[in-house]
């Protein structure tokens, strides 16, 4: 075709098209507004994008949802009130809890730090914290720890079939191993020498575990327990979670390994059945709500160019 051909009535031209700047039906069929095969119907108004401001409480609910969800079923913070796990926790230390693993059949390991709901009156005569409303709805969501809760933390030292001895002032020995305990309060000694419950031999029957705080002197653990319903073991399923990490204060943040004694030729260990979460439930419902806000953001930003 010749390059000064006469334009066929109709016929679109690009913009360099000498054709292009000629008057005639060809423009009068361009629809208004739009280029050429855009899609949009003539006239038709666009969608305005939702402002931020709108769309922040819908965020917010949804952060709130999944903190709930990951509350019940991921991880739940925990306060510790008492210095019986000291130095390895501290008086108003908050920890994350694994409530993940044990729905997958995980049962509790040699060496864990464990959270439980109590087994038998073990909190009996303490004080009960008074939350205010604001606490309330907080500890709802899974920001802070329940009041109403009554669960004990503490290091488990035997599990289902383990033989567990205290003499004298220890080792503490685990069927017939001593364990090198360096998580000992400093100034403590493995084995409390009384006749409350410091000198003992148990034999822990499948279901159970039995467990000790790491203030060995400052502990009412299952040592002090062995009157009760359960002869001072703790039933497996009264576990809430495995404490991995301490969250606060953030100068103390870390996780909560197995100590290495646990590990020993003799000792013989439980698999593990999936690797522990590190992830608070808030920060992983912001995770979760954050590439939404920005897929919505990006995809307004989109709309407006065109």
């Amino acid at each position: 075709m010749e390059a000064n051909a006469p334009v066929p009535d109709g016929a679109m031209t690009s913009g360099n098209d000498p054709a292009g700047d000629q008057d005639g039906p060809g423009e009068e069929q361009r629809p208004p507004g739009g280029a050429a095969g855009s899609g949009e119907s003539a006239g038709r108004p666009k969608k305005q994008p939702r402002s931020f401001w709108k769309e922040l409480p819908i965020l917010v609910v949804i952060a709130l949802v999944l903190a709930l969800l990951i509350k019940t079923f991921l991880v739940q913070a925990f306060s510790i009130p008492s210095a019986s796990m000291q130095n390895t926790l501290q008086v108003g230390d908050r920890v994350l809890v694994d409530k993940l693993t044990p729905w997958f059949g995980s049962k509790p390991e040699r060496g864990e730090v464990v959270v439980f709901h109590d087994p038998d009156d073990w909190l009996a005569g303490e004080p009960a914290p008074t939350p205010n409303p604001v606490q309330r709805v907080l500890s709802w969501i899974g920001l802070m720890p329940s009041a109403n809760e009554k669960d004990l933390i503490k290091r488990v030292v035997g599990v289902g079939g383990d033989t567990v001895q205290c003499k004298g002032t220890g080792p503490l020995l685990v069927n017939g191993k001593a364990l090198n305990e360096p998580y000992v309060y400093p100034g403590n000694t493995p084995c409390t020498d009384d006749d409350l419950g410091g000198q003992f031999k148990v034999k822990v029957p499948q279901g159970y575990i039995w467990v000790m705080g790491d203030h060995r002197q400052n502990s009412r653990d299952s040592r002090y327990n062995q009157s009760d319903k359960h002869h001072g073991m703790v039933p497996v399923d009264d576990v809430v979670g495995r404490a991995i990490v301490k969250a606060w204060p953030i100068n103390r943040w870390g996780t909560l390994p197995i100590p290495d004694t646990f590990d020993q030729p003799g000792i013989s260990q439980q698999s593990s059945a999936s690797d522990a979460l590190t992830v608070a439930p808030q920060g992983v419902a912001i995770a979760a709500v954050l590439p939404v806000a920005v897929w919505r953001r990006r995809r307004a930003v989109k709309t407006e160019r065109g």
